[in-house]
């Protein structure tokens, strides 16, 4: 039975497939929309179609068709449509799509005309100069096709937010040191805290823009420079990412971040208001008729649209327009409203600090309480703990609580929970503890019902007061395992426990899509470190960023309150 990413997967393939073929445009972004409606979707399709009572056509961008479609994949297992059109086009040929230079009328007219299916074939005939000699492509094309093939077989690997923060710092220092700068920012999906990046874009206003683009040629992670003019520049990174640079004018500079910052879905929606507003709105500013109406800073652009200024993790046409309409855009969760940190290991198991370490620099980053919440025996590679080994360690928790002023340390455990069902440490062991987080590391290929049974096996157990990392995924390394996430947050409302955000960059599990869907289930939020060194700790901002996306705000996360209330809230009973 195909997972909802899967059948948005395949929309997205249909949606190739039939713009390479230059089908109507119109119906090429209907199936990119259900793909982005049911990526969206927290709730099963399966269960959905399972269920008489409910219609697929409830969903926002799903009708009649598609709904059909979706349930053909559901109740087969593949979608004949599909299938038809992968018969007519080599899966191979849709990489060309992803060469610098090659939009779909030109990648079919170097399948139709020279018969090219891969990137191998497209190389050989660009060195042949084939390339050139078909109409529309020329000399100067083929060169630029030749250039990018290289980077081509990598275009589609995003970068992790976490590592593409450290570039975007060290350009944005080697920018703003060039003379004439005057506003520098950071825009894309970067700025909207994507859990992965593709390009990084940057806008500046400057007296001189050469001086600022001689900056980024410098910059010492360059590799090859792309393209530079009067205003714009595009470089290539030694790590394939690309840096685009623009410099505009004062007057339009935040139309231009609102404009690069997107998300296309989102500036969608404000064109549309623009123009029932009988404005225009671009990236040089909101203008009536030809004057300019807004444009220097984003507030005013907004303004202009009767409109609240939108954080930019929210700029996603998912919430934020309904919210605004209702005059409740909510207060997003800071780093700073956070006291607790729920999860973290320490050198008992597989963590590089010892407790006393942990402790120590927890209270430096101005925390009030944290839980050590080492790994069960279960994980035997990281020496997980048995139940002597646990309250070992508890009884020296204990003594380090009878020391401290103003801070406490919480006995803890991430338990696992085991393949058969139930959990690795007995009941009269968790009892014990204070905070008990359950997780799945093994049998993650199970059949969906069984890690869906486990999981709320472990909710229903009295002694657990969270889930760990709930999907299990690995960003760009391991997909989440195939969990109802709906039975689950049902299992968590019911049994009054939480769920976990986990801040690891790779981890970001639960992710914001699930998250504002465990917030409209009234689920808490635990968002955790899982820290295995000092230096770990750092990481809770991207569990933050991941938490702002999903709309989440002070009250909706556990570990902005004082131990006590957390305790009241929920968890173990």
């Amino acid at each position: 039975m195909p997972t909802n990413a899967e059948i948005a997967d395949a929309f997205d393939q249909i949606a190739d497939l039939l713009e390479f073929q230059g089908a109507n445009p119109f119906r090429v972004r209907a199936y990119r929309n259900g793909a982005r409606a049911v990526s969206l979707l927290s709730e099963s399709l399966a269960s959905i179609v399972a269920d008489p009572d409910r219609s697929l056509k409830s969903i926002e961008g799903i009708g009649d068709d598609l709904a059909a479609k979706i349930t053909t994949l559901v109740t087969t297992g593949s979608l004949p449509m599909l299938v038809e059109l992968q018969a007519q086009v080599p899966h191979s040929v849709l990489a060309l799509l992803r060469v610098a230079g090659l939009g779909p009328k030109k990648a079919a007219a170097l399948y139709k005309e020279l018969g090219i299916t891969s990137l191998d074939d497209l190389k050989k005939a660009c060195e042949e100069h084939k390339v050139q000699a078909l109409k529309g492509f020329g000399k100067k094309t083929e060169e630029t096709i030749l250039a990018g093939l290289a980077l081509a077989a990598t275009a589609e690997a995003r970068t992790l937010w976490a590592e593409a923060d450290d570039f975007v710092q060290a350009i944005l220092e080697q920018l703003k040191s060039a003379s004439g700068v005057e506003r520098l920012a950071a825009a894309g999906s970067y700025r909207r805290g994507k859990e992965t990046v593709g390009d990084l874009d940057f806008l500046v206003t400057a007296a001189d823009a050469e001086p600022v683009m001689d900056r980024l040629e410098h910059f010492g992670a360059v590799s090859t420079i792309l393209a530079r003019g009067d205003t714009k520049m595009s470089v290539r990174l030694r790590n394939g990412m690309q840096v685009d640079l623009r410099v505009v004018p004062a007057e339009s500079f935040g139309a231009a971040l609102q404009y690069f910052t997107g998300s296309k879905e989102h500036n969608v929606v404000l064109r549309g208001r623009a123009k029932d507003l009988g404005l225009k709105l671009n990236e040089y500013g909101v203008f009536r008729g030809e004057e300019l109406v807004a444009g220097r800073t984003e507030e005013d652009v907004y303004r202009a649209l009767d409109l609240p200024w939108f954080p930019p993790e929210l700029r996603e046409a998912r919430q934020e327009f309904n919210w605004a309409a209702a005059g409740e855009l909510p207060k997003l969760l800071e780093l700073a409203d956070l006291v607790g940190d729920l999860h973290m290991h320490t050198t008992a198991t597989d963590g590089q600090a010892s407790l006393e370490e942990m402790i120590e620099a927890a209270q430096a980053r101005g925390l009030k309480y944290i839980a050590v919440t080492d790994h069960s025996k279960r994980v035997s590679m990281a020496n997980g703990l048995d139940g002597a080994r646990a309250r070992e360690q508890w009884d020296e928790i204990d003594r380090w609580n009878a020391k401290l002023k103003g801070f406490r340390v919480l006995k803890g455990i991430e338990c696992d929970i085991l393949e058969k069902g139930g959990m690795d440490l007995p009941d009269d062991v968790l009892a014990e503890a204070d905070w008990v987080v359950a997780s799945v590391h093994y049998g993650q290929n199970q059949p969906r019902e069984q890690i869906t049974a486990r999981i709320i096996g472990a909710l229903e157990n009295p002694h657990v007061s969270a889930i760990a990392h709930p999907t299990g995924r690995l960003i760009n390394r391991r997909k989440p395992y195939d969990v109802d996430l709906e039975a689950v947050f049902t299992a968590a409302k019911r049994e009054r426990k939480f769920l976990e955000l986990n801040a690891n960059p790779w981890r970001l599990d639960l992710d914001d899509v699930a998250c504002a869907a465990a917030k409209a289930h009234g689920i808490p939020i635990v968002i955790s470190t899982d820290a295995h060194s000092i230096a770990d700790l750092s990481k809770m901002r991207y569990g933050v960023l991941q938490a702002r996306r999903a709309g989440l705000t002070k009250a909706d996360v556990v570990n902005t309150r004082p131990w006590d209330e957390v305790k009241s809230l929920g968890g173990k009973r």
